[in-house]
This record gives structure tokens, C-alpha cells and sequence, in this order.
């Protein structure tokens, strides 16, 4: 039996390696499981396109839709017959050219290998361990996650509350961020947060420190810890929490992943608490992402002087959020059964959370600002290199676009004068 045209005999011991207990994985999921790992290394988070396909059709026979090169027709018609809402031919075939360029099961096979070596877990629906919160996003909801740490915490996901805030962080803010951090884990909440620097660094260390449960969900490979000044912070997160990517080992973070990255932050959690954040700070994107899909939002106010809390202060007055002072309040967004209140718990309390309500981050704060790109723009400019001419080739695999979408950013990005064309490729300026 090949899967996918590779050898069972070299996959199968590799997704064995990576499943929850691998040694029991039947042979008849192993299809399916190298399908989800194949495809978190070829569509961009939250892909709605793929995300439609693989719900419609299955990971293993959307996979195969595009390794065959089905038409466009033909997948519509497949989709139809999977009583699936219609995707518009036009849209389908940018998403199968953009796709195209990563197309390479050698790749997969490297990150299986690579996923092996550092202990990560291959997680997908179904496993026990799955943050079920995470289906409200639809079909923008992460085909798999790649899990390093304790299947044990990732499914305290149910018990959870996200706590996130500027890099730039205040004393102030670092101050709340420690007491409410503990104060909920003596709670029997588990914090969720993305590991970056300020805000979400105090929440991880103050749960540490608590002897509670933290998750980090990174923008990049589970295999590369960043920020690497974190690299301590999450080594010990490993051991006891758990980091979690829906991109396979190998991958770099971009600022376009780092965007979809809070949309895992914000619907794994069954509230998010934004503690400090400038006007235009990158937390207010996990709020818009909180918000879209019904979670309960909470924000710190902080000195009407300070410029720090500028976006706390417009998510209270603007987008409904609720003002939270202390552990206490930020608990009443999502009380715990009182039998996991009294302490620290093992396992989630069952049950799913609100349901989605619409795309996510539609209609909610975000980035704004008059250098605001879309998100074609971030992806290409995360593609290219200052002093190393990529060609189009390259740009269109490392930023998930098709080469027509990749030549019409540039000419943008060229006219803005922020890229430039060499005589082997392109530089960003």
C-alpha cells in the first residue's frame, strides 16, 4: 500500500511517531492523518478555501484534488455531491494555483521527520486532546496542530482564559498581568497566550509560577522557539504546558501568520482578556477575533494618561468589552463549574462554547493606520529578503499565493517603492 504515492513502509512509522497513541493508530487513518499534516504545510491559517475542501471532501480526498490536478468543474461538482455551500469556480481555481507551488509530499515526509526528532504530536479533530472550541471558526478552523508539551493541558482548553496584551509592555501592565495570571490559575483556569514579549511572557511565567497550566500558540514551527529571547520561557512551557502551531516543524512565524495565529488564541479560550494595548496594538486583532465568534471580551483599564492603554480604553467604549480590574471579574467572563472552581483540575468540564458568528475578525478592532496593507501585500512582503533576490517562483511558495497574484502585488509593492526587481529576483526595500 502507498500512501500518496509514498512508501507505507516510510510514512506509517513516522505518523505512528507523531499521533497520540501511535502504536494503536489503525491503518485505515493514516490516509487522513498524512493528508491534515500534508495540508497545514501547503495553505496559509485559516485558509478558508482549503478549509471548505477538507471539510467537504475529506482531508485525504481534498489532497488528492489537488495533487491530480482536478478542474475546477470537477471539484465544484465533488463538493456538490458532498451537499457542501457552493465555492465560486473562479475563487477555487486562484486557491488551487496559489496551492500548486507547495505541492511536494518530500516536504511533508522532512516535516514528519523533523516532528519525530523534537517529540511533537501531530493533533487533529476527532483526538481527545482537540480544543473544540477551535470548530467555531468553521471553515477558517486549522486542519491539524502540531502539539509540544502535555496532551493533558491542551485539553484543559474548556477551563481556559486568554490573556494578551502590547509587547511594549508598562510596569503597570506586567504588574496586573502577574496578579490576574495567578489569581486565575489558583482558580483552576488554565492562561492562554502567544508567548511574545511583555504582556503574554508575564502571563505564561506568572502561571508557571502558580503551579497552574499555560498554553502558547506560536506563528511559526513548534521546532523554533520565538522569540528566541523565550527560549527558556517555553523550554519550561514544554515540559509542563504545551506550545501549539497549526504549522508544521520547519516553518518561519510572519507577520501574516502572527495575525492568524490570534484567531487560535482567541477561539481555543473561552474568554479573552486584553490587560494592555496601545491604539494600534496587535492584541486588539485577537479581540476583533473574540469578538467575531461570540466570546466573552474583557479589558484592563489603565491611567487615562498612558498611550499604553489607549486600545484597552476603546475596546470598553467602542466594542462592548467588559472593564475587568482583578482575577475575580476577568473570572466572571466564563465562571467555572463549582466543583472545577475550587482548585486546580485535571480535565476540562464537557460542554462547547458560543457558537461562530461570521468570518473572524469581520467587523472588529484590528491594525489600522494609513500604512494598513492587505493581506496579499503582507504575505509577499514577508516572502522577500533585504539583500537576497528571490524569484517570482520562490515569493509565490513562501508566501502561499499563485504566481499571477504574486506578479500584480509587486507591481503595488514596486509603485510604492518598498520592493525592487534585480537582475535574479526580487529585494524588499
Amino acid at each position: 500500500m502507498s500512501i500518496f504515492g509514498l512508501k507505507e513502509t516510510v510514512v506509517a512509522p513516522l505518523l505512528r511517531a507523531v499521533s497520540v497513541g501511535g502504536d494503536e493508530l489503525p491503518r485505515s487513518q493514516l490516509p487522513d492523518r498524512f493528508a491534515r499534516a500534508t495540508w497545514t504545510g501547503i495553505a496559509e491559517p485559516g485558509d478558508r478555501i482549503a478549509g471548505a475542501l477538507v471539510t467537504a471532501l475529506g482531508a485525504a480526498g481534498a489532497l488528492t484534488a489537488v495533487v491530480e490536478h482536478w478542474e475546477a468543474d470537477r471539484i465544484v461538482t465533488a463538493l456538490a455531491g458532498a451537499d457542501a455551500d457552493p465555492i465560486d469556480n473562479d475563487e477555487l481555481a486562484k486557491a488551487v494555483e496559489r496551492w500548486t507551488p507547495r505541492v511536494k509530499s518530500s516536504v511533508a515526509v522532512v516535516a514528519l521527520k523533523q516532528a519525530a526528532r523534537y517529540s511533537v504530536r501531530l493533533i487533529v479533530p476527532g483526538d481527545e486532546c482537540w480544543p473544540p472550541g477551535l470548530n467555531d471558526l468553521g471553515d477558517h478552523a486549522p486542519i491539524a496542530l502540531w502539539l509540544r508539551g502535555n496532551d493533558s493541558t491542551l485539553a484543559s482548553t474548556g477551563q481556559s482564559i486568554a490573556l494578551v496584551g502590547a509587547r511594549a509592555a508598562t510596569g503597570y501592565g506586567e504588574h496586573v498581568t502577574m496578579e490576574a495570571s495567578a489569581g486565575l490559575v489558583d482558580r483552576g483556569y488554565t492562561i492562554v497566550s502567544g508567548a511574545a514579549y511583555g504582556i503574554d511572557g508575564m502571563a505564561h511565567r506568572a502561571a508557571l509560577a502558580s503551579s497552574g497550566q499555560t498554553i502558547a500558540f506560536l506563528a511559526g514551527g513548534v521546532d523554533r522557539f520565538y522569540p528566541a529571547g523565550h527560549e527558556a520561557l517555553l523550554t519550561r512551557i514544554v515540559e509542563v504546558g504545551a506550545v501549539v502551531s497549526e504549522l508544521p516543524c520547519g516553518q518561519p512565524p510572519t507577520r501574516w501568520r502572527f495575525l492568524q495565529r490570534n484567531r487560535l488564541i482567541a477561539a481555543a479560550s473561552r474568554a479573552t482578556v486584553v490587560l494592555e494595548a496601545g491604539w494600534r496594538s496587535g492584541s486588539l486583532n485577537t479581540a476583533g477575533h473574540a469578538a467575531a465568534i461570540g466570546r466573552p471580551l474583557g479589558a484592563v483599564p489603565g491611567p487615562v494618561t498612558s498611550a499604553a492603554s489607549a486600545g484597552c480604553h476603546r475596546l470598553i467604549r467602542d466594542y462592548g468589552a467588559s472593564c475587568v480590574t482583578n482575577a475575580d471579574e476577568m473570572a466572571e467572563l466564563f465562571p467555572l463549574p463549582e466543583e472545577a472552581a475550587t482548585g486546580r483540575v485535571d480535565r476540562p468540564p464537557s460542554g462547547q462554547g458560543a457558537p461562530g458568528q461570521g468570518a473572524p475578525g469581520q467587523g472588529a478592532p484590528g491594525r489600522d493606520g494609513p500604512r494598513q496593507r492587505s493581506s496579499e501585500q503582507v504575505r509577499v512582503l514577508d516572502a522577500l529578503a533585504p539583500r537576497s533576490a528571490r524569484p517570482i517562483e520562490d515569493v509565490a511558495g513562501r508566501a502561499g499565493l499563485s504566481l499571477a497574484q504574486v506578479q500584480s502585488v509587486l507591481g503595488t509593492l514596486e509603485l510604492d517603492g518598498v520592493a525592487v526587481e534585480r537582475e535574479t529576483g526580487w529585494i524588499k526595500r
